[in-house]
């Protein structure tokens, strides 16, 4: 079997136990935290539940059965892909998750896009230029990956939104997406902007690009059609972890913009001691993680297709 075809296969059963150990972290680290599921379920201490209906809650959700019973009923719908029912919002977590995963995926989708973007033109500019260009297009990567999201979506939101006026404080739509997706996409595109360009300055003086110059090409084509290509690989590897990043930095930014999504539902549930909530939106966030690192192993030998063969070859 051809060795690419391997590794994929082995990345997709090491995802399917990553995933079942995220979910069994999660379940127990919800289980340790102090405090009554029945009581928060009802309302929390603040509503002054009666010790009745406290029990009866606890018969009603399994609260009262053994940990590792609750553990193997959990492991069970995990398999399906069932989560249960959200304590505070009475309905299914799945289809909690359904309505708010599109907004979060088309924030971080949008953010990865315009990171890709903004190192692509910081390297194509300013990698492997002698002088001050250089050094400009260097240090600005240092300090865009640097950045806090926090403080920078605050930043973004004081001057483009409150002093500006160019796009809305509170707002759907594209002109609501620009600044929480610059938000995220600034410091990944620094990452993004720092190992694209060591790769590309190496490349600079290697054979498949002297050849490409002795054969007429411009310098600017071969910057943009054969350097940028080869440096782009380990960009490409970052992008699986830095889809992850996003998806995390995704709670902070929609928090700040005040945007609808699964980071605001994950902050409202983890409050609530929602753990069906909890354990859902953790899982589908790891879900979305694997599935981009594996299609980071297939874009890797898109853009390099001799990996086809090479990987997993023995050395």
């Amino acid at each position: 079997m051809n060795p690419w075809v391997l590794r994929i296969a082995r990345r997709v059963a090491d995802s399917v136990v990553l995933l079942l150990a995220v979910g069994t972290i999660v379940f127990f680290l919800e289980h340790a935290v102090p405090g009554d599921p029945a009581v928060a379920i009802l309302g929390g201490a603040a509503a002054h539940p009666t010790p009745e209906a406290v029990a009866a809650v606890t018969a009603q959700y399994g609260f009262d059965r053994p940990l590792l019973a609750q553990y193997g009923s959990f492991l069970l719908g995990l398999v399906r892909l069932d989560f249960g029912e959200s304590y505070t919002l009475k309905q299914s977590v799945v289809s909690v998750i359904g309505g708010q995963l599109g907004s979060t995926l088309a924030l971080t989708a949008t953010a990865l896009g315009l990171a890709w973007l903004l190192s692509i033109t910081s390297t194509l500019l300013t990698a492997g230029r002698r002088g001050l260009l250089g050094r400009i297009g260097s240090v600005v990567e240092t300090i865009a990956a640097g950045l806090p999201q926090f403080w920078l979506g605050l930043v973004l939101l004081l001057v483009f939104a409150v002093r500006l006026g160019w796009f809305p404080v509170i707002g759907t739509g594209l002109p609501g997406l620009v600044l929480p997706a610059l938000t995220l996409a600034i410091p990944l595109a620094g990452f993004l902007g720092q190992v694209t360009r060591d790769e590309f300055e190496d490349a600079q003086d290697q054979p498949f690009a002297l050849s490409a110059r002795a054969r007429g090409l411009s310098e600017a084509a071969v910057r943009a059609r054969h350097l940028l290509r080869h440096a782009a690989l380990p960009g490409i590897t970052l992008s699986g972890w830095g889809l992850g990043s996003l998806i995390s930095g995704a709670v902070v930014v929609e928090v700040v913009f005040a945007r609808q999504g699964v980071g605001q539902v994950l902050v409202t549930a983890v409050n609530a001691q929602d753990l069906p909530l909890v354990i859902g939106i953790t899982f589908v966030v790891a879900l979305v993680y694997v599935v981009a690192n594996v299609l980071t192993d297939v874009a890797y030998v898109a853009v390099d297709p001799r990996l086809r063969t090479t990987i997993g070859a023995p050395a």
